[in-house]
């Protein structure tokens, strides 16, 4: 019996195969432990895959929305009194220099210092961050109504603070906060302690544990004048239109900047943890790889039964005329319809988790009794989920193909049984 490949009669007996009971001398139970494996596999492989994109965006996200993407600093040196210093005198002229840059979006000097906030009897350690309105502006993340508090257009009338500096103080919008800074004035007695007291006009959440929890704004003028920095800054901030590609736009700015400093960029700042997550990524890909592996693996032991309990058939299909082709295509059918099925299922679990993992976090928090994500260890406040279409793509064309792989061996098995022998053991 001749006919093309892949004919409506060797579907017709695969599906009788696969639907047929244990009595009948099938493995339907078999054929849904494979369907459920590989489903599972899928499902773990692609949720893991959301969350991990998820949470290098959220994390990247996060870095680019409160922070400059690159930072200007000058060397340590001798002043005219012989003092070290790194502050910057000529500041604006260098600002406009930086800002001529093609893909400079944004240049900000800033002062900066670390200072003991109080309030109300408690105290934390902070850092000031001197820069005018317009330049905090500039950092979407900390300037975003649908999460701050107050009003930031007063601004220059006090302070923007933390949500976690907040939170440890107990501290509101129009509350009075007090700085102390130990390099104050200079007395004949050493150094006094320098201390002012701010209203607090904004509070902040740039979704960041670590900067929520130690960060707090001045306006520049104020800052020079708290940190005793009149006419200078302590370094330039600049936001670029494309931070994830600054070392095209490095050059220039060498150039603009000149000799004597240097830049530090988001990726010197956070490379490390990037690499690390990249690194974390890569081999989670290849554990879950192995999983969907071994649970394609279940799809050999189904057929290999399902060979043995047919052989009768077998025997009696070739000898009415079905090629070893045929039968090789029939069980061929048999192992990647559970495969194909399987991993429609786990792509639909899949792609339901990642969808609704806020839900499904809530639910998990809630009946454990909270603490389950702790944002001072991971940085971040929630885990996040990213579908892209590539995560599924790549999930799907890992599991067809070690399905329909590891579904030749036990169908090749079966094509090249001799029919008399099949009859007689059948």
């Amino acid at each position: 019996m001749s006919s093309r490949p892949f004919a409506a009669y060797e579907w017709m007996i695969a599906w009788r195969y696969l639907r047929a009971t244990r009595a009948e001398g099938g493995v339907s139970a078999m054929t849904w432990i494979s369907l459920i494996g590989i489903a599972l596999a899928v499902f773990a492989l692609i949720a893991t895959l959301a969350v991990r994109s998820g949470f290098r965006t959220e994390f990247v996200d996060t870095i680019l929305g409160a922070n400059a993407h690159a930072t200007y600093y000058t060397f340590t040196r001798l002043d005219e009194n012989g003092v070290s210093s790194n502050t910057i005198a000529d500041y604006a002229d260098k600002a406009e220099a930086l800002r001529a840059v093609p893909g400079v979006t944004h240049v900000a000097p800033v002062v900066r210092g670390q200072v003991l906030a109080g309030f109300g009897g408690r105290n934390v350690g902070a850092q000031i961050v001197g820069m005018a309105a317009d330049d905090v502006r500039a950092l979407p993340r900390i300037v975003d109504p649908s999460v701050g508090v107050g009003d930031f257009a007063r601004y220059g009338e006090g302070i923007a603070v933390g949500a976690g500096i907040a939170r440890q103080l107990g501290l509101g919008v129009g509350d009075s906060l007090r700085l102390i800074s130990p390099d104050g004035a200079q007395t004949p007695f050493g150094t006094s302690p320098r201390v002012g007291v701010y209203d607090v006009v904004y509070v902040f959440s740039a979704g960041r544990y670590d900067i929520d929890g130690t960060r707090i704004y001045m306006p520049f003028a104020e800052a020079q004048a708290y940190f005793n920095r009149d006419g200078v800054a302590d370094d330039i901030e600049l936001l670029l239109e494309d931070p994830e590609s600054l070392e095209r736009i490095m050059p220039s700015l060498w150039q603009a900047a000149g000799q004597g400093g240097a830049f530090q960029t988001w990726k010197d700042r956070s490379g490390a943890f990037l690499r690390a997550l990249e690194v974390e990524d890569n081999v989670m890909f290849v554990i879950l790889s192995v999983l969907v592996l071994i649970a394609t693996m279940n799809i050999v032991s189904g057929l290999i039964m399902l060979v043995k309990n047919k052989q009768a058939d077998i025997g009696i299909l070739r000898t009415i005329g079905l090629s070893q082709g045929a039968v090789m295509r029939v069980f061929f059918i048999c192992g990647t319809s559970v495969g194909v099925i399987g991993t429609v299922a786990g792509v639909v679990l899949g792609c339901l988790f990642a969808l609704n993992i806020d839900a499904i976090f809530a639910l998990v928090n809630g009946v454990s009794g909270g603490g389950v994500w702790d944002p001072a260890v991971r940085g971040i406040y929630y885990l996040p989920a990213q579908l892209k279409a590539g995560d599924v793509v790549t999930a799907v064309a890992l599991s067809l193909f070690l399905s329909c792989v590891v579904t030749i061996f036990p169908a090749r098995r079966a094509a090249r049984l001799n029919p008399v022998e099949a009859l007689r053991d059948g």
